[in-house]
């Protein structure tokens, strides 16, 4: 069971949100995600699942490569981990604010010992006002467990903890209908029950720093929904997107489940 009575959110940040479309590591950005999860910490316990890591090594490093074969990206990811990391210490703690490392595979949500093990950890965390910020273990994944992409990992992370509310940070006011992206004129679909009615809006395509589009938040609002998980598809590019979503001032797309 959970050990709080606040709602419990688990936060997924890509790195075109982190880098903000560029080819480095947002400093300014994770400094926005600090000053939220500060100002809404006494209503919320937020779990972030973070990716970054490799684009992090990118700013210090060129492996042979350039990160397209899988143990190349294992390693930029061993490298850009401790960046990344470090970025989050630093501003989470200029507002106040404790952060841990949770570094999970595939394999581990398969072990009941393992998810066990997970929730108790994470939960001790969250009682000590602990942040956790969750990646996939890149070093230890091959193409065959790897996630693929966060939202995945997200998604299962939000059904074991029994999150209230998963959000996914892209680069889009939600997901658009497939007829306003076909006129140029985007429109976000603000509300629906479930995810089928959503499969044939999305169009395909992937970020320039992710490995995920819009397809994968799907499949993640997919497993949400199975949980019963409300899930929101939120602009992390807007200045103070978390706020800005829970007052409404933003489009976005919520996905209900009762």
């Amino acid at each position: 069971m959970k050990p709080s009575t606040k709602k419990r959110i688990v936060l997924k940040i890509g790195s075109n949100t982190l880098t903000r479309e560029t080819n480095h590591i947002s400093r300014g950005k994770i400094e926005d995600i600090a000053r939220q999860v500060a100002s809404l910490k006494n209503e919320y316990e937020f779990i972030i699942v973070s990716s970054g890591a490799i684009a992090a090594a990118k700013q210090f490093v060129k492996l042979e490569g350039n990160g397209k074969e899988i143990n190349v990206k294992q390693a930029l990811a061993s490298i850009g981990q401790l960046h990344l990391m470090r970025i989050y210490q630093e501003n989470f703690r200029e507002l106040g604010l404790y952060i841990s490392q949770c570094l999970l595979s595939y394999s581990d949500f398969k072990s009941k010992t393992s998810k066990d093990n997970i929730v108790n950890t994470i939960n001790i965390l969250l009682q000590n006002d602990y942040v956790p910020i969750i990646n996939e273990n890149d070093t230890v994944a091959t193409d065959e467990i790897k996630f693929g992409d966060n939202d995945k990992l997200a998604a299962m992370t939000a059904a074991l903890l029994k999150a209230d509310l998963l959000i996914i940070a892209t680069n889009t006011y939600g997901i658009y209908t497939k007829k306003s992206m076909q006129n140029g004129t985007p429109e976000t679909i603000r509300e629906v029950m479930g995810f089928e009615s959503l499969i044939k809006e999305v169009a395909d395509g992937k970020s320039s720093h992710g490995t995920g589009g819009m397809k994968s938040k799907v499949d993640a609002i997919e497993i949400a929904v199975k949980s019963n998980i409300e899930t929101w598809i939120v602009n992390g590019m807007e200045e103070n997107f978390i706020t800005k979503t829970v007052l409404g001032n933003i489009p976005y797309t919520k996905i209900i489940t009762r």
